[in-house]
């Protein structure tokens, strides 16, 4: 691959992922309702789902994959049904004024890169970026090793200078509300956010 073509692809897929979609905002959302180290979490999760994509498409999978279209479709409603589950906990639940700076989301880091990682797999913008645009972008047939080493790397860098500012403000904006009111219009906003994206997610093409 050249030099041209790497940039290009950082271009592009630094367009995409800064264009609002549902896996950026579940990822505001789980900002705005567990803080910074939680959506740092989640965004792990949505990288390794992007670098699953790249995979697949630099081994010549798009194919399978677009063959396979149940096994897609069982994995987005999947999301979209998780994504469900985390509005109505933040909807009903709430965070108390006392313990907003020791709130943490259920499950721990490991449930927020599974929830980051179902967001991005079942996410019909990821999909079309890495299976339709990718080939456009890069040579399949002239990728090697190194390549996809310098690919992989591109991409999590990318994706990280993205999305951390994103769920910083997110998380500031979070630490900033104190009284029990603005903690319920913030747990209301986040539950609207996050139904949001569960909604996105199932009204995109399968």
């Amino acid at each position: 691959m050249t030099l041209a073509g790497f940039v290009a692809y950082s271009g592009a897929l630094a367009i995409a992922a800064a264009i609002p979609g549902p896996g950026l905002t579940a990822l505001i959302a789980r900002a705005l309702g567990s803080g910074f180290r939680s959506a740092l979490f989640m965004s792990i999760g949505l990288i390794i789902g992007d670098l699953t994509y790249l995979t697949a498409v630099v081994l010549g999978l798009a194919v399978v994959a677009q063959t396979f279209g149940t096994v897609f479709l069982i994995i987005k409603w999947a999301g979209v049904a998780y994504l469900a589950y985390l509005a109505w906990g933040l909807w009903s639940a709430g965070i108390s004024a006392e313990k907003i700076e020791a709130k943490k989301s259920r499950g721990g880091p490991a449930a927020s890169v599974l929830s980051g990682l179902a967001v991005t797999l079942g996410n019909p913008k990821t999909m079309l970026f890495y299976i339709a645009l990718t080939p456009t972008l890069v040579d399949l047939h002239a990728v090697t090793l190194a390549d996809y080493s310098i690919l992989a790397t591109i991409t999590v860098l990318v994706l990280l200078i993205v999305l951390i500012p994103y769920l910083a403000l997110a998380a500031r904006a979070r630490g900033l509300l104190a009284s029990p009111r603005a903690l319920k219009r913030l747990n209301r906003t986040a539950a609207a956010f996050m139904a949001g994206a569960a909604l996105a997610i199932a009204g995109r093409a399968s």
